[in-house]
């Protein structure tokens, strides 16, 4: 449903620029171009105010808050999405924010600088402090690690790949197919979001296979249900 884009005419759009190192995980941040999010206000359409899910996308905490702001539904489940640009440039908002959700996705590296800690056990523990019940860090080439309450903790491991081309978009992607997964099943529990990592984390493998959204526009949900089997195989034993 593409009825709420909102179109500027003659605004350019964000622009992200970076150069990754020869794991493919890890990456420097060259530019960042907020353009037309610079000065973006949501409007939340009063059909989608109840939602029983709300993604905070990647953008400034301050619209962040004021989609929060907008939703009716108490019982919505809200998950964050943000990165270091924000922690080095919005951190006191991002704070507020994160202290308003149910669920933050970030890297390693975003997981480290947010709580100070380099042990990603210690820093899930300080960030889940902060307000979430739920963190998802990820670890690129290396799987997605889910943090819930107590001891709760579930490692999805990545799936080794012949040739990673591009990684660009593959937290996105990985988003999209763990939130499908969670939409499709109307359930918010641990196990069903252990569920939902191995369909994000099958998603975002097919991201990475081409430039762009191109891998992603060809596949089907056959493709999808071959491919989450191969994830469970990875860590499927019987001992």
């Amino acid at each position: 449903d593409i009825s709420s884009i909102e179109i500027i005419k003659e605004g350019k759009t964000f622009f992200w620029s970076g150069r990754y190192h020869n794991d493919m995980n890890s990456r420097d941040t060259l530019a960042t171009e907020l353009n037309v999010l610079e000065n973006f206000q949501p409007i939340v359409p009063e059909t989608y105010q109840d939602a029983s899910i709300l993604v905070l996308g990647n953008l400034h905490p301050f619209v962040q808050s004021s989609v929060l702001d907008q939703m009716t539904n108490p019982s919505t489940l809200v998950i964050l999405d943000t990165m270091n640009f924000w922690m080095d440039n919005a951190l006191e908002p991002l704070i507020e924010v994160i202290k308003r959700v149910d669920v933050i996705t970030i890297n390693d590296e975003e997981a480290r600088q947010l709580s100070g800690e380099y042990s990603l056990v210690k820093a899930a523990e300080k960030i889940r402090n902060m307000g979430p019940q739920t963190l998802i860090i990820k670890k690129g080439e290396h799987g997605a690690l889910l943090f819930g309450k107590k001891d709760e903790i579930f490692f999805c491991p990545a799936l080794p790949l012949e040739e990673v081309f591009d990684p660009t978009g593959a937290g996105d992607s990985f988003a999209g197919g763990f939130l499908g997964y969670m939409a499709a099943h109307n359930a918010n529990d641990f196990e069903t979001m252990k569920k939902a990592i191995v369909f994000g984390s099958a998603t975002a493998s097919f991201c990475v296979e081409k430039f762009g959204t191109e891998r992603i526009a060809e596949i089907t949900q056959e493709d999808l249900n071959q491919r989450v089997q191969k994830f469970v195989a990875l860590s499927a034993v019987n001992l």
